[in-house]
Formats: C-alpha cells, sequence, structure tokens
C-alpha cells in the first residue's frame, strides 16, 4: 500500500469495476464482485491488491503470488495460481497504470493557509516570506527554510536542516542535517509511460523519497520519487548541481557526483561511489563500493567495486585509454600518409 501520509486511498474496487476501465477480460467471471484496494509490484502483492506481470522472466514469481488479481497477457494467465484471478490484456503495464490512477490519489496542498494548522513545525525553525508547508508535514528543531520553498503534505524534514529558496520538497522524508540548495526539487513524479489505445499514458508514481541524515543535493538537481518502491540517498551523499536521479534509485553513503550527471532509473550505487561531470548511467545497472567514473563516462553494464572506468561505451580505465591512445595513433599515421601523398 502507498504510504498514506502522500497518496490518499480511493478503494475498494470490485475486478468487474476494473475490468471494465482498462479492457481487460475477467478469467474468472464468478470472481467479478471480489474487491481490492491496492495496486502493488509483484513482490510486495497482498491479498487485497492487484499486481501485473509483463516480462517473462517473472513468470515464477507470478506463479506464486499472493494478489487477489494480476493483469497478464492471455497467452501467460494459466502460470498464475488459482488464488489470483486473471485480468487478460494485451499490454499488462497499462492495466496496472489505469487501476493505479482508479485506486490512489497523490495528496495535493490544499487550503487557504500557506502554513497548513495540522503542520507541526518544532522550536527555533526559521520560514522565510512566501514558505508553503502543507497538511501534516513535519519540520524539526533549527531547520531554515527559505522564500518562497513548498513543503508538500505529509513530508517529515529532520532537524538543523538548511533548505535554501525556491525548492520543493513532496512525497519525502529526510533526515537531519539536509541541504537543500535553491532550486532543486524532490520527490516529483518519476518518469514512466505505457502505450495506450490512444498514445502514451503516464504510469503513476507511488513511491517515495528517502534523504538520509547530511546529504547535501545542490542547486536545481531533481530527484524523482519512486514508481512504487522508494528512491533512497545515503547518509553524508554529495550531489552537485544539475544532476538528475531517476525513480528507485538507491544511492549509497558518502558518494560524490558531479554537475551534469544523469542517473536512470533502478540503478543501485554501492558506499563510496564516484560520479565525474556529465556522467551518463543506463538503467537498471549496479556501480559497486568504491567504483568511479570518469567525467563524461556513459555506463550501460554493472561496475564492479572499486574499479576506474570511462569513455562511451564505459570499460575498465587502462583499457579506455590504451584503445584512445591507438586510435591517435592511426590518425595521426594516416594524416602522415596523406601528406606524403600530396
Amino acid at each position: 500500500m502507498p504510504d498514506p501520509r502522500f497518496f490518499e486511498d480511493l478503494g475498494p474496487v470490485s475486478l468487474a469495476d476494473l475490468a471494465g476501465l482498462t479492457g481487460a477480460e475477467l478469467g474468472d467471471p464468478s470472481q467479478g464482485g471480489r474487491q481490492v484496494r491496492a495496486v502493488s509490484i509483484l513482490a510486495g502483492a497482498g491479498a487485497d491488491s492487484v499486481t501485473f506481470v509483463s516480462d517473462r522472466k517473472f513468470l515464477d514469481q507470478a506463479a506464486e503470488t499472493r494478489a487477489a488479481a494480476c493483469f497478464v497477457t492471455p497467452a501467460n494467465a494459466a502460470r498464475l495460481p488459482a488464488t489470483c484471478v486473471a485480468l487478460k490484456l494485451a499490454s499488462p503495464q497499462l492495466g496496472y497504470a489505469l487501476a493505479a490512477g482508479r485506486l490512489h490519489a497523490p495528496r495535493a496542498l490544499t487550503g487557504d493557509q500557506s502554513i497548513a494548522p495540522s503542520a507541526e513545525i518544532e522550536a527555533d525553525v526559521k520560514l522565510a516570506s512566501g514558505v508553503v508547508v502543507g497538511a501534516g508535514a513535519q519540520i524539526g528543531r533549527g531547520t531554515r527554510i527559505g522564500a518562497n520553498s513548498v513543503i508538500g503534505p505529509g513530508v517529515a524534514i529532520g532537524r538543523d536542516c538548511m533548505i535554501e529558496s525556491n525548492v520543493s520538497v513532496s512525497f519525502a522524508l529526510v533526515g537531519d542535517r539536509v541541504r537543500l540548495l535553491s532550486g532543486c526539487r524532490i520527490g516529483e513524479a518519476g518518469f514512466g509511460a505505457t502505450v495506450g489505445p490512444k498514445g502514451l499514458v503516464d504510469i503513476p508514481q507511488l513511491g517515495r523519497v528517502i534523504l538520509q541524515d547530511g546529504v547535501t543535493v545542490g542547486a536545481n538537481s531533481c530527484i524523482d520519487r519512486g514508481a512504487f518502491e522508494d528512491t533512497s540517498i545515503g547518509e553524508n551523499t554529495k550531489i552537485d548541481n544539475l544532476i538528475q536521479i531517476g525513480h528507485n534509485c538507491r544511492i549509497g553513503r558518502n558518494c560524490v557526483m558531479a554537475a551534469m550527471t544523469g542517473i536512470s532509473g533502478s540503478v543501485t550505487l554501492g558506499d563510496g561511489v564516484q560520479l565525474g561531470g556529465a556522467v551518463g548511467l543506463a538503467d537498471h545497472i549496479t556501480i559497486g563500493d568504491g567504483a568511479r567514473i570518469a567525467a563524461r563516462g556513459g555506463v550501460i553494464g554493472d561496475v564492479p567495486a572499486g574499479e576506474t572506468w570511462g569513455g562511451y561505451p564505459a570499460r575498465p580505465m587502462r583499457q579506455w585509454l590504451r584503445q584512445e591512445a591507438w586510435v591517435a595513433r592511426q590518425m595521426t599515421r594516416k594524416d602522415r600518409g596523406t601528406k606524403e601523398e600530396g
């Protein structure tokens, strides 16, 4: 179930209604009255939830799901257990997206007061002009929030934090001594879409952002909330200006990353990872503890712990430098040959 501090529960809804909403075929029409309260990924699905499976590599996991129902292609419906009702659809992910929008809604800023009456603000908190604090938000002692920053409903911010001007924080839990520089965006919707009958459909992003103690996020950087699980940034990690971190990423402790770096969704960084300027990381990869990526490196696969990689596609530093030197020698020889012919 998505965190109720950030998402409103719109359920329950019957499987028959979900089938009608999504265009799915109900595998067992006698189960149309069965109700569900939440969407879930396969790993966390319970008896009151609906999930989906669209990739064959997850079929074994689907065969053991405890979900009440599952969006699945007709060809794979037989792989579900008897306790799970099949919602047959050519695009299971589309079914999940539409069901998520029906069952959960992000909590929005409401009311005409800049500081919601239900917000909990400890002693010695300083709020500059134009600050907005949403319902149920919590702000710890000694925290400073700059002009025109927005703290969304349910957000929890620890003690002795420094949040500069024009910052927005939503769907997030923030530790102590965290610094958020001007213009950064924490907790916006991650980038996810699927194809529907009339074009692309946004997939609701139902996770959170967790910033542990001592994290620094630079000016105009963005950290997306998770699609369902959390995006998390480990203790004492330092993030430069103009950096994008996608949904579901798990960043370790004491990492550093320089400006213009882009991290795709579902990336895992171990502790002490160092990323140079303008590094790009493809999705669903793991960078081991203490690994380093040189500036402008483009990483499309896992990097072992402690290694230094560079180039595009990124490879171990010595290999990359040897290849670059070989290319330079070949170009020099070619230039020489051209001059001699002339």
